[in-house]
This record gives structure tokens, sequence and C-alpha cells, in this order.
């Protein structure tokens, strides 16, 4: 089956064919950082991840850039406010901190968090603050194509001549006449209140620090144009697909599209929005009390299951939260782990060296679980056909049917290394030496269990699984005898 993308620009689901035989190219906005991250940066960054790898699974070389936006007014503005009397209780290493360490700050938070779900790191990740001289070219260019213009008012900004672009608009399928005015600089200086800053001139009381010079004066660059310089040095005036968030679609990626097509770059093929989180059916807010951060929901529940959790859904749809919901994400986690764990045991075999590893996946992955990753990312379908083979493993492992139980482990293990669930490491339980030793202890302590039942010795039975229980070996009885696998996290 064709690859097939939902594409925002042309409301579709279209074939996706590489720009570039054999390789693709992805770009999605990653964070502003003045603050924590919240649950839907995270969101966003696992279905883009999962995305990256269908699309390595496939067999393409995917280079993938994820911005830092470094230097923005929210930034600045969360600065200003360490310098007041509201961060007197906060630690003294956080008053009267400057705008750049703050965002630094903030930018390591993110890191953290995009490590602990099992994110892959991007191959490249440019800061804003990096990429000045670009911004400053892609301003004049649209200069010279009548596109953008100096403000009236000698404060040194520069604006984007919304109505100079004929497709303004085409992104969100918006008229321009029912758009509000774009509210990032003073109005008085634009020939519309809808064009929005490329540029914006310094003004006292601002940090010196947060101020660059330009041909049009001392100041600093506008967020939507931060993107456009940075996604074209890396990937090129066209490239395969554009990411993020589906509140980013307006203003941020109709401006972006606009000025860089109007600059003649012929920019995204495709543009690719994740949902938003809700919680319990309603829109997450600080003010109503209703969030849920990523911190919050690591303390708990394991990575794993958070990661399952927010990546289950199907990327352009609303995932909703509820108190209940990592309980069900743990319980999803630890049918697949139970299986893993109890079918690593019984075959008695490890999943050899990383190539090894990588041709077996390609080699069991079911065709239901394919064609729906293929279908526009059905994450949904294709966790239904993970649990459907964990289910056929199980009947496998009781019947006693090692090549089945052997084809249904290496099966779920190719399931969930596309989907990032071993993204931190694979099972201990089936690598190497150790397992063999530990096997041969175990074996051990249950044949002498095995003994006192038989001889109606219930307390030194009980003895020797509080022992393994305790070391954080689980035993389980069955018809053909007790099985162990390790507890997982």
């Amino acid at each position: 089956m064709t690859l097939r993308f939902y594409d925002t620009a042309s409301a579709e689901v279209r074939d996706f064919v590489p720009l570039e035989p054999g390789k693709a190219s992805v770009y999605y906005c990653g964070a502003t950082v003045q603050g924590m991250p919240h649950v839907g940066h995270v969101r966003s960054a696992i279905a883009f991840d999962q995305l990256t790898r269908w699309l390595e699974f496939r067999g393409l070389r995917v280079t993938v850039v994820r911005n830092v936006t470094d230097i923005d007014d929210k930034i600045l503005a969360k600065s200003e406010q360490s310098f007041g009397p509201d961060w007197a209780s906060e630690p003294t290493a956080l008053q009267n901190e400057e705008w750049w360490a703050l965002a630094y700050r903030y930018e390591q938070e993110f890191e953290n968090a995009y490590e602990a779900l099992g994110v892959q790191r991007p191959t490249y990740e440019p800061r804003a603050t990096g990429h000045i001289p670009e911004m400053h070219a892609l301003i004049q260019r649209l200069i010279d194509r009548g596109h953008a213009y100096p403000a009236l008012d000698d404060s040194g900004d520069v604006y984007f001549d919304v109505r100079s672009w004929s497709k303004y608009g085409s992104l969100t399928r918006q008229n321009i006449d029912d758009m509000q005015g774009a509210a990032d600089a003073d109005p008085r200086g634009k020939r519309d209140p809808r064009d929005f800053a490329l540029w914006k001139g310094y003004k006292e009381g601002e940090p010196v620090t947060a101020s660059w010079a330009s041909p049009w004066g001392a100041g600093r660059p506008g967020w939507h144009l931060e993107c456009s310089a940075m996604v074209t040095k890396y990937l090129g005036a066209r490239f395969d697909i554009h990411g993020g968030g589906l509140d980013l679609r307006f203003p941020h990626h109709e401006n972006e599209m606009a000025q860089s097509q109007a600059a003649g770059d012929e920019f995204a093929n495709f543009w690719m929005h994740n949902g938003m989180v809700t919680y319990e059916g309603e829109k997450m807010s600080k003010s109503v009390g209703n969030t849920v951060s990523p911190a919050e929901m690591l303390d708990l529940a394991s990575p794993r299951v958070v990661r399952y959790y927010l990546g289950q859904a199907h990327y352009r749809s609303v995932l909703d939260y509820r108190p209940t919901s990592l309980q069900e994400a743990a319980a999803a986690v630890e049918r697949i782990d139970g299986f893993i764990a109890k079918a690593s045991a019984k075959v008695h075999q490890h999943l050899g060296s990383p190539k090894d590893y990588a041709e077996g996946a390609h080699a069991s992955m079911p065709a239901a679980f394919t064609a729906a990753m293929d279908d526009d990312l059905n994450v949904p379908q294709a966790l239904g056909v993970l649990h459907e083979t964990v289910r056929a493993g199980n009947t496998a492992l009781a019947a006693g049917d090692l090549g089945g139980t052997k084809a249904a482990l290496y099966s779920v293990h190719a399931m969930t290394s596309v989907l990032g669930l071993d993204s931190v490491k694979r099972p201990e339980a089936v690598q190497g030496r150790e397992h063999a030793a530990l096997e041969v202890l175990v074996e051990a302590q249950l044949e002498a269990r095995a003994t006192a039942r038989s001889n109606k010795d219930w307390a030194s039975s009980d003895a020797i699984r509080d022992t393994l229980a305790a070391a954080g070996i689980v035993v389980e009885d069955g018809a053909d005898g007790a099985t162990w696998s390790l507890k997982r996290d």
C-alpha cells in the first residue's frame, strides 16, 4: 500500500511521494521556551516521532528539524516578571533572571521531557537567536518583491503586507476581510491591521541583549519569520512535511506559508497537524484548574505508560484525558509486557544483534499493522493489531506452541519498536548471559517449590514464592506448571 497522509493545505489524504527518492525531510515546530512543557507540546513531539519512525521503517532516510523559539515577546514578559515582587518566593537563582537564561532553563526542561518519553532527537534543533542573518535576508527578499514594508511610524518595525499576497488565508481557508487584526505590534504603523510583524523595532526599556542590528534599525525578529528562515536554511526552499499542533495553523503556519511562498519558496509539500488534548471533554486551562502536565503524568505512571497514552489516539483527533486514562494505559502496557516476559522465558532465546533485530522486525511486521500505519498513521488500528498479536501469542504459549510463540514475540517487538514503546531499551529479560544465569537459579527454585507443593508443604511453597517476589520475579501457575517473569516497571 502507498503511504498516504492528510494534507491540511489541500484538506485531503494524499499519496506521499518524497521529493527526493529514498529520503524524507520533516520540520515541526518545537517549543517557545517561556515556561514548562505542557501536555500538548509532548503529544505533538510523540506524534511526529511516530511519523519519523514509520518513515524510517518504510526505508526512507529521514532528516528531522525541530526548532527552538528562544526569543519571543512571551519569553521577555516572563523574564520581566522575575524582576518583580511576585517572584520573591522563588529560589534566588530564578529571581532577576535574564531572558536568555530563562529560555535556556526551560529549553532543558523540554529536552528532559522528550528524553523521558522516548522521543528521538531530531537531526538538528536550531535556535531562533542563531539565525538572525537568514531572517534579515528573507525580509529583504520580501521587500524587494513588494510583499513587505518598513512601518509607517519610524518605529523600526517591518510588516508583511497580507493584501499583496492573493493566496493569504488559503491554508486555513479564510477570507482576509473576516480576520481580526494581528495583535503582534501596535497597528498605528501598519497599512492594514492584519499585517503581521517580520521585524520588531527596539523599544525603550527592553533588554539590550534582546536586540540585534538590522538595516531597519535595532530590534528582534517576529515569531512567524523565525521558522521560515530556519526551515529553508536546513531543508531548502521545498521540503516534504511541515508539522505542528493544530493550534498553530493560524496565525503561525498561515503566516509562515504566506511569507515563504511570497518570497519565492515553494515551501512544504505536506502540512500535518496533530490534535489537541482535553480534560474530560473541556479545553485545558490554568484559570479553570483542569490542566495536567507531563511531569504530573510521570509522577502517576511510568514513562512507557505515559507515552502509550499520549500516542494511542489518531494524531489528528482530540485526545481526552480522564482520571482513569493512565490506569487504562498501564493495563494495556502490562498485557504487552506480560506476554513479552513470559514468551521470552519460554522461548529461551534473545533477539540477537541490532542488525538481526532490524531485519527480523521487517520480516515479522504484520501486514495489517503496516496497512494501518501507511493509511495516515492510523495508530489506533495498528494498536488493535498489536493487542491481537499478544492474544494470539498467549494462546500459542498456553498450547506449548514454541514456533507460534516465537513468531508472535518477534512481531510484538517489531510493532512496539516502531511505536517507540521500547524506546528506552529492549527488555533485559531477553538479553545475554545474565538471563541464562538467572534462569538456572530461578528454575531450581521453581523445582523446589513444585516438590513442596506435591508434598502439600504449603509453607515452604509460599516461602519460595515470596523470596522470588522480593527479588522482582513474578511466578504464575498454569496447567503446564509454573512460569516466571521479571516484574515490569
